[in-house]
């Protein structure tokens, strides 16, 4: 019987996190990144999108809505088509989840080790959307206390 209730009390005081990874610069998958994020967001959930590899791209200056789709881009038409559904849909805008994100308190982690290899700089990034710049220990620092991690 104290076992239960000390796994209780754990569970009580538990951090409400979720940690999401953004691995992926398609816009379609940033797009899902950004609306889990805000979901977590709208529920309560302290969220951490960390932007790694073709992910943190999407952060580059003037990069955010160029995002290819991950599958019938056909020459970046298929991108059009999508565009075109989700406006029509009324499904918010890459910059607008983004900025949804932030205002409703989100953290954004930008890769430093995907920075290094890619050569990028950080005045070549989109510092507004940026809270913080690490590396993988950033990331395990807070899906070790996330309720919720995701990899996208």
């Amino acid at each position: 019987m104290g076992s239960g209730a000390s796994s209780s009390a754990a569970e009580a005081i538990k951090p409400r996190k979720a940690a999401i990874i953004v691995h992926s610069g398609d816009l379609d998958k940033v797009m899902s990144a950004l609306i889990l994020g805000n979901g977590a967001l709208a529920m309560g959930l302290e969220t951490t999108l960390f932007f790694t590899f073709w992910g943190l791209l999407r952060l580059r200056r003037g990069r955010l809505a160029r995002a290819p789709l991950s599958r019938l881009n056909l020459l970046g038409l298929g991108r059009w088509l999508m565009r075109r559904r989700m406006h029509k849909a009324r499904v918010a805008s890459l910059e607008r989840l983004l900025t949804d994100f932030k205002a409703l308190g989100g953290k954004v982690v930008a890769c430093e080790l995907t920075m290094e290899v890619m050569g990028l700089k950080r005045e070549d990034l989109e510092e507004r959307w940026i809270d913080s710049y690490g590396a993988v220990g950033a990331f395990i620092a807070e899906a070790k206390e996330a309720a919720i991690t995701l990899f996208i």
